[in-house]
């Protein structure tokens, strides 16, 4: 099973813009909602992508399973990902104009895929989330993100992201030269706050 390409377009058309938010939506949620949140963001003058998962979930088990349980799906949806990003590149966008947003399995994705691809980008949101494996595979990440700003923000505790793992997860963004943000919010539950709205908006989307 491997997930089609469904992607969803919003806010700016790629050819008249030079800015991109690509916004990854959590399990069982959709592109539209993901998208919705778009409205809360100071990103009037970018293209919007939000690519869709078969069956509103991008990979069947937790993040922390052992990641050949959630293959070939893992796999897949970071593929998803990565055809986004070709799509803009080859509407001549630079990666540096590239930002990323996600939720709870999409933050997850998102720091995945950038880990895999460390570079400098516009900036990437991950608001709960870390990276995926029962341990942490050092060697599946290569790259400098000279000095991309990735924010961060968890609830603690979180019943699906341990506290832990997002704390491995900026120690190794912050050795792959990121510009890491961390906020963790006690027992806030599992969702966004207005906090994590702002910092997004005053440390990403200047």
């Amino acid at each position: 099973m491997r997930h089609s390409i469904d992607i969803k377009m919003a806010g700016q058309a790629l050819e008249q813009t030079e800015k991109v938010l690509i916004m990854i939506h959590g399990r069982g949620g959709s592109a539209e909602d993901i998208l919705g949140m778009s409205a809360y963001l100071n990103v009037g003058d970018y293209a919007l992508i939000a690519p869709q998962a078969d069956n509103h979930s991008w990979y069947p088990y937790s993040f922390m399973a052992p990641v050949q349980d959630n293959e070939p799906w893992l796999s897949s949806a970071i593929n998803v990902i990565e055809q986004a990003v070709a799509l803009v590149l080859s509407k001549g966008i630079k990666a540096e104009n590239i930002h990323f947003f996600g939720f709870s399995q999409g933050a997850c994705l998102v720091l995945e895929y950038l880990a895999r691809h460390a570079k400098r980008y516009g900036g990437a949101v991950a608001i709960i989330g870390g990276l995926i494996g029962e341990e942490i595979n050092r060697n599946n990440y290569t790259g400098d993100f000279a000095q991309t700003p990735i924010f961060i923000g968890t609830s603690n505790p979180d019943f699906h992201v341990p506290v832990e793992r997002v704390k491995d997860t900026v120690a190794i963004l912050e050795e792959m030269k990121a510009n890491v943000k961390l906020s963790v919010y006690q027992n806030f539950g599992h969702s966004i706050n207005q906090e994590e709205i702002d910092i997004a908006n005053q440390f990403v989307f200047l």
